[in-house]
C-alpha cells in the first residue's frame, strides 16, 4: 500500500499477478469504474465513492510502479493515464450484469 492505494497480487504458476487495484475505502480495495459521467472507487461490499483527481494521479503511478517491480511491461495506453477494467456508461439493461454499479 502507498499513498492510500494497495493492490491484490496472485501467484500464477510462478509468476506474479496483479488481480485488483484501487483505493482503500474503509477496510477495502476500490476498483476504479467509469460510470459514463465520473469515475468511481467501488468496492467488493458496494461502497462507492467519486474519484478525485488527486486519487487518480497516485493511482496511476503506483500502477506503474507495481507493474515495474513486477517486471511487466507498461503498455502505451496505459502509460498516458488511469485505465480501468470495469465500465457502466451502457444504459441497455441487462446487458452486462457482473458489471452493477451499487446506487
Amino acid at each position: 500500500m502507498r499513498r492510500g492505494c494497495a493492490a491484490v497480487l496472485v501467484d500464477q504458476t510462478g509468476k506474479i499477478e496483479i488481480e485488483s487495484s484501487g483505493v482503500v475505502v474503509g477496510h477495502e480495495i476500490g476498483e476504479l469504474t467509469h460510470g459514463g459521467y465520473q469515475m468511481f472507487f467501488v468496492t467488493p461490499g458496494g461502497v462507492k465513492e467519486p474519484a478525485l483527481a488527486e486519487q487518480l494521479r497516485d493511482l496511476h503511478e503506483f500502477m506503474e510502479d507495481l507493474r515495474e517491480g513486477l517486471g511487466q511491461d507498461s503498455l502505451y495506453n496505459t502509460s498516458l493515464g488511469t485505465t480501468n477494467q470495469k465500465h457502466m456508461y451502457d444504459r441497455v439493461k441487462g446487458r452486462d450484469p457482473q458489471a452493477k454499479l451499487p446506487h
